[in-house]
């Protein structure tokens, strides 16, 4: 079923809020939550720069500032990812520590892609042109997935590959 990729979007960003509250609650299995939390994160991302950041930056009124700023978040997040991956034990002193790390991080980056970003293309990208992205999107977050984006070593890849963004 076609979607919009700006409603997609959206919904893995609820999502994440989701997670990150059972990441929270510590009656949870707060490991496999944060495994299902690194999976999407990463899939999320990639579809992104890989599909529809280069897509939307063809139209006029998506500025490319805020791509590559979009971009430079995405590398901030698999950071704070990487370093509560690397806790391990979610009764460990630093876990909290490094989880409201990473919700600050994340929500930060939701709410100035959908301030910006997604607002943006709402207005100027032709409907049929957000369903087309929304199959690319989901395509290509399918395939990350697949490929076992979540799992600490390809996040830790991730990180080496993009902390030039970040420095």
């Amino acid at each position: 079923m076609a979607a919009d990729v700006i409603e997609l979007i959206l919904a893995d960003h609820r999502r994440f809020e989701d997670l990150f509250r059972r990441l929270r609650d510590n009656s949870n299995d707060r490991v496999a939550v944060l495994g299902d939390l690194a999976e999407l994160l990463v899939a999320h991302a990639e579809a992104e720069e890989g599909e529809i950041y280069p897509a939307l930056r063809r139209f006029s009124d998506i500025d490319d500032h805020e791509v590559e700023h979009g971009a430079e978040e995405h590398a901030e997040g698999h950071q704070a990812l990487l370093a509560l991956m690397e806790v391990g034990d979610p009764e460990a002193q630093e876990w909290d520590e490094k989880l409201e790390d990473l919700v600050k991080a994340i929500n930060h980056h939701l709410d100035e892609e959908e301030r910006t970003i997604l607002n943006s293309a709402r207005d100027t990208v032709p409907e049929q042109r957000r369903v087309e992205l929304g199959d690319k999107f989901v395509e290509a977050r399918a395939a990350s997935v697949a490929a076992g984006c979540g799992d600490i070593s390809h996040v830790r890849d991730l990180v080496e590959r993009t902390k030039h963004r970040v420095d």
